[in-house]
């Protein structure tokens, strides 16, 4: 259960803090060198729940990564909180290497339309983590480490799902535009019109309506496209299908 919940946070995520090993290149300074720094980065997740980034070459994080690619990005649904200790929050451990995968940059632009302003300039790539490890803490009493098999959904089904996805969002948007934007009012209780499906993934699927982003989960994870199509289809037209 708690490799559900860490996913479940990485999935609504938007941004993050990224932390990174500082190096005399970004510091300016040898003594600097190896002390960690912390930065603040919008994310999107791969269909795996692998945290996509676009980075820029010239912020001191990027530089820091070319130079040792360990990292640790800190995602919490805690901080509105009265007391920002009883929330939810998992730190990932991994390393981050750039990505040229079109399906990356989709998904994060998808979640980060803006970022189209400068997605394209020359000195902004791509990156995926590649989770090792993962410490989650759901609360008071509630902390324990789990591996990345725990953390990241079967590679078959998020593959499967995947290579499902332009043709998935392309005939929702396309035919039943409207029911799904019907579908976020009434499972979502989300009001106003417009919400467009942007994102799929085994355990649920993302939509956007101008700068709100909104997440449905799965009543039970999909692992092929037709599972998907079928589960999609029922929850679009009928408003009990949680």
């Amino acid at each position: 259960m708690s490799g559900r919940e860490a996913r479940s946070l990485l999935r609504r995520a938007r941004s993050a803090t990224l932390a990174t090993s500082l190096g005399d290149d970004a510091s300016g300074s040898a003594s600097d060198a190896g002390w960690p720094y912390a930065s603040l980065v919008t994310v999107a997740c791969d269909t795996d729940a692998s945290p996509i980034l676009l980075l820029s070459d010239l912020s001191d994080h990027t530089r820091n990564l070319a130079r040792d690619n360990r990292a640790s990005l800190l995602i919490e649904a805690a901080s509105g909180r009265a007391n920002p200790q009883t929330g939810p929050r998992v730190s990932l451990l991994g390393r981050v290497v750039g990505s040229q995968d079109e399906r990356h940059r989709r998904r994060f632009l998808a979640r980060h339309p803006s970022a189209k302003l400068y997605a394209s300039f020359t000195d902004f790539n791509v990156y995926r983590m590649a989770v090792e490890r993962a410490h989650f803490v759901g609360g008071f009493g509630r902390a324990m480490w789990l591996d990345s098999g725990d953390i990241l959904f079967e590679p078959a089904a998020a593959a499967a799902i995947a290579a499902a996805e332009p043709a998935t969002i392309a005939r929702l948007q396309g035919n039943q535009a409207g029911a799904v934007a019907q579908a976020a009012q009434r499972l979502l209780a989300r009001p106003g019109g417009g919400w467009r499906l942007i994102a799929v993934d085994p355990e649920g699927c993302d939509l956007r309506r101008r700068g709100a982003v909104a997440r449905l989960d799965f009543p039970s994870p999909v692992g092929s496209a037709r599972e998907l199509a079928l589960l999609l289809d029922r929850m679009v037209n009928c408003s009990d299908e949680r």
